[in-house]
């Protein structure tokens, strides 16, 4: 009896431990999400506008203008850029971001994959743990962005994947990432890198009567880079942001089981408890009474 009312202490300690590390992770989890929804806040509106504006220019170029970063071409070789974070304990945060680029690559690349033509740029160390893992053709250049995510670093990785397209290495390039809604709710994507996808205009409707200034040719040449940049760092900042808010969902989670488990671990401790105390004042009468006989 002795060594249950150990055993189950020894649980309690254990577990109050645990709730002790999954408390404070969420605090910490919360302070540096406020900072990246300020962050992602301040700049979705402005990298959206951009991106609109980027495809309204493309979809209503017409005649010998070559824009080689709109080119469509045959996909025969695919990039996915695909998001994830450094770290774990996020809940399925990463497991469901590496599931959409398997189901992505599946769904929509499976002839080019089936020719090795599906290569992966990782940002974040678990996307590329899970994927090499996985046996699909992973690249670790950009996966430490997140120890120094600035623009200039995240820049770097779009600069590279526009020389790649433009090239003509690859055909088709997309983002894998979640788009940030609150901590509780993170939107799994696939979004469009490259080529440049054009706006559907209704059936009937005139192109916009766009006034370049300086020459169409130039604007575009130094907006498109801009822009593309502009994309990604918003699509980083959006996993960034939805990194914090599952760890601290996760982790509030963790704090609640841990409260349960110890309201039960604690209830067994009583009833072992009195069990014992029960036996030992048993033996007590039992002893009196053999010895008074």
């Amino acid at each position: 009896m002795a060594g249950q009312l150990k055993e189950v202490r020894n649980r309690i300690k254990s577990v109050q431990s645990t709730q002790q590390i999954t408390k404070a992770m969420k605090m910490v989890s919360a302070a540096k999400l406020r900072r990246a929804q300020d962050s992602i806040t301040q700049m979705r509106p402005y990298a959206k506008k951009l991106q609109e504006m980027l495809s309204n220019i493309v979809s209503s170029i017409e005649g010998g203008i070559t824009l080689k970063l709109a080119e469509v071409r045959a996909v025969e070789h695919v990039l996915l850029i695909v998001v994830t974070s450094d770290r774990g304990l996020c809940g399925g945060y990463n497991a469901n971001l590496v599931k959409l680029a398997k189901s992505t690559i599946e769904e929509k690349y499976s002839q080019q994959a089936a020719k090795g033509n599906v290569h992966i740029w990782n940002i974040g160390k678990k996307g590329f743990e899970a994927l090499t893992k996985s046996g699909y053709k992973t690249n670790d250049t950009f996966k430490d962005v997140f120890l120094n995510l600035k623009f200039e670093t995240v820049q770097t990785a779009a600069q590279a994947a526009m020389k790649a397209f433009e090239n003509k290495e690859y055909d088709a390039i997309e983002i894998i990432y979640s788009e940030f809604k609150n901590a509780a709710t993170q939107v799994f994507v696939a979004e469009q890198f490259l080529p440049i996808p054009k706006v559907a205009k209704p059936a009937g409707n005139k192109n916009s009567d766009f006034i370049f200034e300086p020459e169409v040719e130039v604007l575009i040449a130094e907006l498109m880079p801009k822009i593309l940049n502009t994309q990604l760092y918003k699509a980083v900042l959006d996993g960034n942001a939805s990194e914090h808010g599952a760890r601290m969902t996760a982790m509030d989670k963790a704090s609640e089981n841990a409260n349960e488990l110890l309201k039960s671990l604690k209830i067994s401790y009583n009833r072992a408890r009195q069990a014992a105390i029960t036996t030992e004042l048993t033996e007590i009468v039992s002893g009196a009474a053999a010895l008074q006989g």
